[in-house]
């Protein structure tokens, strides 16, 4: 009864939600698992760098076949598959820091098939969501990589603690498992009814996977034909585009860096336990939660009420957003409390999260028919972010630690968060200039 009563397209955000928190209850838990492993046997802080950014190797691989992928058979389908796959690896790799070939090959497999899911996920809410409703889906969606995180910082040390490494890895694969089943029993294609008023914005059916030329119905009474090329050329050509790439850039730059070494800098920084903390090491990413659905509510309001254009609403929150965070990175080493760092981590995550009601939703402004291709172009740029972040972090701390004997000096990692902050600067500027919230890809 409760289905019926509820419009479908309710359900198939929750469960994108529920599917974004678990791949980042994944990455985070990862990161917490083999952290205490590899400092249990000595591995040096630039190895690891190297193994946690293996991961985004494999994710930058498969961003753009993912949305392409999704754009001729179907994110419901690309979701599936992904999420079998990168299960069945957790479930069956061990966690050992000295085979690292295992591990190596484990985090490209795993990277690949998560790289799959983002452009498969703009797709399915492009056919799904209304345009009145698709910041806050958006938002809401995307928010669930920070409850999947802070569940992941909050959970999983302890689990780590009592039950060993390895569990982390049991525990990741069965909620990838439960998930699957769930998907499979729920998803389904969007019926036009669904959204009646949509539809003839060129929204909902006319947005599902076109496989080879189909006749489509037109005003006059007549028909065309719609082809299922994909216009690359004008895509990687776009401004718009390239504008929502830097943007991407930059805030998985920022999150990448914070997500793979917070732990390590409040372990080696300021001398902190992550057991002993707490609840506390989990409010980054409640911040990031808070303000990422702030802002998609915020951006529809705008839009709806005829406050801001979409354009300007787009820009608007990209740019407080991102400054706001700019500042709050470089602040972090000046603080040397847990108090202090808790409180700028949370404010950077938290405004670079209400940053994306402006960048990330752009995508479907500009190109709801290809959500899926522009969302795996810009996300390639978005794990190349991780690939040298995470690593360029690791030989940073190595050439502090060479200088400075350790890494609990503030000039260790002043680098590490003022990198991240310049390029939100950066980034911001280059929205302003050159994105549009105007639909330019038919």
């Amino acid at each position: 009864m409760l289905m019926m009563k509820i419009p479908k397209r309710y359900w198939i955000v929750l469960l994108t939600f529920i599917c974004t928190s678990v791949c980042y209850v994944e990455r985070v838990g990862f990161s917490i698992a083999y952290t205490f492993a590899a400092d249990a046997v000595g591995v040096d802080q630039s190895s690891k760098g190297t193994i946690l950014s293996t991961f985004y190797y494999g994710y930058a691989c498969s961003q753009v076949p993912g949305g392409w992928a999704a754009q001729k058979i179907g994110g419901k389908r690309v979701l599936l598959i992904s999420f079998i796959l990168w299960s069945l690896t957790c479930a069956l790799v061990p966690l050992d820091p000295s085979r690292v070939m295992v591990l190596v090959i484990a985090r490209l497999l795993v990277g690949v098939a998560q790289g799959f899911i983002f452009p498969s996920i703009h797709t399915v809410l492009a056919q799904w969501v209304p345009p009145h409703e698709r910041s806050r889906s958006v938002s809401l969606t995307t928010s669930g990589m920070y409850l999947g995180a802070a569940a992941g910082m909050l959970i999983l040390p302890s689990l780590v603690k009592y039950r060993g490494p390895q569990s982390v890895f049991a525990t990741e694969a069965l909620l990838g498992a439960t998930w699957s089943v769930l998907w499979l029993k729920y998803a389904s294609d969007p019926p036009r009814s669904e959204h009646p008023k949509a539809a003839a914005a060129g929204f909902g059916e006319s947005l599902l996977p076109i496989k080879g030329n189909q006749k489509v119905k037109v005003e006059n009474g007549g028909t065309s034909t719609r082809t299922s090329n994909i216009p690359w050329k004008k895509i990687l050509l776009s401004l718009p585009v390239w504008a929502i790439v830097v943007n991407n850039f930059t805030f998985h730059y920022a999150l990448y860096v914070l997500m793979n070494w917070l732990p390590t800098y409040f372990e080696l920084g300021l001398q902190l336990s992550l057991q002993e903390m707490g609840s506390s090491k989990m409010l980054p990413y409640l911040n990031m939660f808070l303000f990422s659905n702030i802002g998609g509510i915020a951006a529809d309001h705008l839009v709806t009420k005829r406050i801001l254009s979409v354009t300007r609403t787009r820009k608007f929150l990209n740019t407080i957003g991102f400054a706001v965070a700019s500042l709050a990175l470089m602040a972090i080493p000046i603080f040397r409390t847990s108090g202090g760092a808790i409180f700028c981590s949370s404010v950077a995550l938290g405004f670079l999260a209400l940053g994306r009601a402006g960048f990330a939703v752009n995508h479907m402004d500009i190109a709801p028919r290809y959500a899926g291709i522009v969302m795996g172009v810009s996300n390639t740029a978005g794990t190349l972010a991780g690939i040298i972040g995470v690593d360029l972090t690791g030989k940073l701390l190595e050439a502090a630690k060479a200088t400075n004997s350790d890494l609990s000096s503030p000039e260790s990692w002043r680098a590490v968060f003022s990198i991240p902050g310049l390029l939100c600067i950066l980034s911001s500027i280059v929205f302003l200039l050159f994105s549009t919230g105007e639909r330019i890809f038919d």
